[in-house]
């Protein structure tokens, strides 16, 4: 079965500032390359991959494109652009981006920003506005039910506006709370036919280091599943991040074992590469 990895981080210290990795004492404060991931995506059995923004500048961006280029498996590319400037964000995707054919999503960290409700910002707003208007979709990255409640109220003012959770936007894992606030509000969520949700990086939730298993994480899969629906999910490694939590390989192991328990044949397809392939429109 073809397997679509909708969650790929690389980063080059020569190609980019990445400031979170300034003061990060983790293994991750290092350059990831694409051609590193190679043995350990073959033998997960990754047949196609989407690289996701680990910066907030356009330097990442050009560096993915560049990477997706030369990479034949790679298959889109989730970028940046400078949301707080519309004027900017339009004259960037009509010179450079919007014409790229590996251009696929934007993200912004925004759970590196003191703001829950960065998004909100009017000239934001603005900016999600032009993203749709060139059927863009949005990455959120969100790691706080706060998150959930401002992308819930970017839904009604960008309805148009597809956008995708990240991670599950971390659900509680670690706790075992079943499914408390981050389950009210992605219910919620999942009322908006145009939300979508990535299953992935749920290694490093649950906190657990490299022992964590397929268990651990079946109840949070099932009810995102059980709510998204099998149309709108799909998986993510979140390599390099995973290596936080074991080795990409088991994370994949893990995802693949929840699923197929979860998942018809065809719901597999799905949220294995299907769902990415729409969503992303990785084949147009």
């Amino acid at each position: 079965m073809n397997i679509i990895d909708t969650h790929i981080h690389i980063w080059n210290f020569t190609k980019a500032r990445y400031q979170w990795l300034e003061h990060n004492t983790t293994l991750l404060n290092r350059q990831y390359e694409i051609d590193e991931l190679a043995p350990a995506r073959v033998e997960a059995g990754i047949t196609g991959g989407v690289l996701v923004q680990a910066a907030n500048n356009t330097e990442d961006t050009d560096y993915m494109l560049e990477t997706a280029v030369a990479t034949p498996w790679l298959q889109g590319v989730v970028g940046w652009l400078p949301l707080t400037d519309p004027a900017r964000t339009q004259q960037l995707l009509q010179e450079k981006y919007a014409a790229n054919p590996y251009f696929k999503g934007v993200r912004h960290l925004i759970h590196d920003e003191p703001d829950a409700q960065w998004l909100l910002q009017p000239a934001v707003i603005d900016s999600l506005r032009i993203l749709a208007a060139h059927h863009i979709v949005y990455d959120v990255v969100g790691v706080k039910p706060e998150h959930i409640e401002t992308v819930l109220e970017v839904a009604e003012r960008v309805p148009e506006l597809s956008m995708i959770f990240d991670h599950c936007n971390q659900p509680p894992i670690a706790t075992g709370e079943r499914y408390g606030r981050w389950g009210v509000l992605m219910k919620a969520a999942a009322a908006h036919p145009k939300f979508h949700v990535k299953i992935s990086g749920l290694g490093v939730t649950a906190q657990k280091g490299a022992g964590w298993t397929g268990d651990d994480i079946a109840p949070y899969v099932a009810f995102v599943l059980e709510h998204f629906g099998e149309d709108r999910a799909c998986g993510g490694g979140d390599w390099p991040v995973c290596l936080l939590a074991g080795a990409y390989v088991d994370a994949w192991k893990n995802y693949k074992e929840v699923l197929t328990q979860l998942l018809d044949a065809e719901g597999q397809k799905k949220v294995f590469y299907k769902n990415a392939e729409r969503f992303y429109k990785l084949n147009q």
